[in-house]
């Protein structure tokens, strides 16, 4: 191969590196061969490092661990987020707490203010799973929920006790007597005085388990035979009955392959792009979560997003506040905005949910759209953040905004919740029945009556959904610079340790063979020196005859042939002794040599 296929290493480098100057260059095929054979080693080393260099660069432009995580999170059949959204493995617990009438008779009899007593925890955990799942071209994807709530005793008092609570299906059935005619009033209170009569009391006994999941009443059973076909009631009395089993609900989501700005939103209900039981947006607006994905905020950079709820028809505005951390990852603290049940007077977007009302005070909403139209109302628990009006009429209702406010705890990059409650309370609007006498349901006044509460949510993540997001959101952002740096530093380091040896051992073995040649080319110099200073020294020096002079001019004869002998041999000789010590010897013999001639 020809010198000019190769880059040539100049003189300078050569003196560096200890090499004597020379006219031949050195190549850099020395890097993949050694004494003149391919090293398959040395070349292989050499491109893995070019490799490991170029892939860190490339990766530190490139936002790959994002590419990663996200590819993760978004809803794919075989997706991690899919398998954790699909059967969620998080202990899911419901709360209920009932408020037991301590005092009915002196309500309805003397006009006392109801005396609530908070009767609770009833806990049930919730075994939810996704079914009859589709996916579509529109990044959708369709389900169906089933749910299972299995009461969990060690958490619970008892659930046997029996609590006086507000007769629901007939305070209903009342309340819309003073809008009657009197005829169809006047027939109303025969039915209940003759076949109602024992159960037609305004105040019930009842235990949790029937209050939540029903109890049979007449005049739900009544209801259930004459109402239209589509907005029939269950044929029991129970707040939650219609949480157990599969829901009708058929809900669609955004699933994030397109687009992370909606991620985990609602698309669909049941085929509707809006809720049904409200006419106007932003009442009827379905664009929030159903809870298990947000859209994350360090996508969208929105401080707000919204949360659906079956059971209280509508979605849930939650705020940002601030930053907080669960079990070590960072999150985002959300809450309702205090305009969420704020009067229409003041936040005129509620006044959609007032229909042919009058909107109620602050802290309350009509939910009975989705509740077979009877009048209840929704608030946050112990009328927490609303019209003081409404705790004035109560005694033993405490407010407390650690205990009774609905929260998030929602992680930023991925939009996943690591902590959450919704907490609502159920209240029944009561308006008065002055021409119904049967059981003093005359007496019970114009009033919203708490029924109860419930906590719904989860206090932590399994332990290997923990372990992924942390992973995604605390080690990978400091852990993939430190790789990418890495692989750049350890592939040039490589690089220039091959270098330093190849090189290394191209000069040990070109330098000992012109070391060599240095040295034979010095030896043969020296011996001819040598050979023709003995000659010069061994020969017999002439006589010259001197005049007879003093004794001075005898002493500038014998200067005068010192000056000769170094001129003419001395330089000869002390070159020898500079270039190899090994001459030393032969100098002292041309030393000996030049003797003075003896008088």
């Amino acid at each position: 191969m020809g010198h000019k296929q190769f880059l040539a290493l100049g003189q300078t480098a050569r003196r560096l590196l200890g090499l004597p100057p020379g006219k031949g260059d050195v190549p850099l095929n020395m890097l993949i061969s050694q004494q003149g054979k391919l090293n398959h080693g040395r070349l292989a080393v050499i491109l893995f490092s070019i490799c490991t260099v170029v892939l860190g660069i490339i990766l530190s432009f490139v936002p790959w661990l994002d590419y990663i995580i996200f590819r993760e999170l978004k809803l794919w059949n075989g997706s991690l987020s899919y398998s954790y959204w699909q059967k969620p493995g998080v202990v899911r617990l419901t709360k209920v707490y009932i408020f037991n009438v301590t005092n009915p008779s002196g309500f309805l009899e003397h006009g006392e203010k109801p005396k609530l007593v908070e009767v609770g925890p009833f806990v049930y955990r919730e075994d939810m799973e996704k079914v009859n799942i589709k996916f579509h071209d529109n990044d959708t994807i369709t389900y169906q929920h089933n749910k299972i709530l299995r009461f969990v005793p060690e958490l619970s008092v008892n659930k046997d006790q029996k609590m006086t609570v507000p007769n629901i299906p007939l305070l209903t059935v009342t309340s819309f007597s003073p809008n009657l005619a009197g005829l169809v009033v006047s027939g109303l209170a025969s039915v209940l005085s003759v076949a109602y009569k024992k159960t037609a009391e305004p105040f019930v006994k009842v235990t949790a388990e029937q209050l939540v999941f029903g109890y049979d009443d007449p005049l739900v059973t009544l209801a259930h035979y004459f109402y239209p076909k589509g907005k029939r009631p269950n044929s029991q009395m129970g707040l939650l009955l219609a949480r157990n089993g599969t829901l009708d609900e058929v809900s669609t989501i955004y699933t994030g392959q397109k687009s992370m700005s909606r991620f985990g939103y609602l698309d669909k209900i049941n085929g509707l792009d809006h809720l049904p039981h409200w006419k106007e947006s932003p009442c009827n607006d379905i664009r929030a979560s159903e809870g298990s994905f947000f859209p994350p905020r360090a996508v969208t950079k929105s401080d707000l997003v919204h949360v659906y709820d079956k059971d209280i028809c509508r979605i849930l505005p939650l705020q940002y506040r601030r930053d907080v951390y669960k079990d070590g990852i960072q999150t985002g603290l959300y809450t309702p905005p205090a305009s969420t049940f704020e009067s229409a007077d003041v936040n005129p977007e509620n006044k959609c949910y007032c229909q042919g009302e009058k909107c109620p005070p602050r802290g309350l909403q009509n939910i009975s759209p989705c509740q077979y139209s009877a009048p209840v109302y929704l608030s946050y628990p112990h009328f927490y953040d609303a019209e003081p009006s409404l705790l004035d009429k109560f005694e033993g209702l405490k407010p407390v905004q650690k205990t009774h406010e609905t929260y998030f705890m929602i992680q930023p990059k991925l939009g996943v919740p690591l902590e959450g409650f919704v907490r609502v309370q159920l209240n029944i609007k009561v308006s008065r029945a002055p021409n119904i006498y049967v059981n003093s349901i005359n007496k019970f006044p114009d009033i919203i009556f708490p029924v109860m509460w419930i906590e719904e949510g989860i206090h932590e993540v399994t332990t290997p959904i923990w372990r992924w997001i942390y992973l995604a959101t605390t080690v990978g952002p400091i852990a993939a610079p430190l790789l990418t740096y890495s692989m750049i530093v350890f592939g040039i380091l490589t690089i220039i340790a091959v270098f330093i040896k190849a090189y290394k051992s191209f000069v040990i073995g070109q330098n000992s063979i012109e070391i060599v040649e240095i040295g034979r080319e010095t030896l043969r110099r020296g011996s001819m020196i040598l050979h023709s200073t003995q000659k010069m020294c061994s020969r017999e020096p002439p006589y010259i005859l001197l005049p007879q002079t003093s004794i001075d001019g005898v002493r500038e004869f014998s200067q005068s042939l010192g000056d000769i002998g170094k001129s003419d041999l001395g330089l000869e000789c002390e070159t020898l002794i500079r270039s190899d010590n090994s001459f030393i010897m032969s100098e002292r013999r041309c030393s000996l040599g030049f003797r003075l001639p003896h008088f």
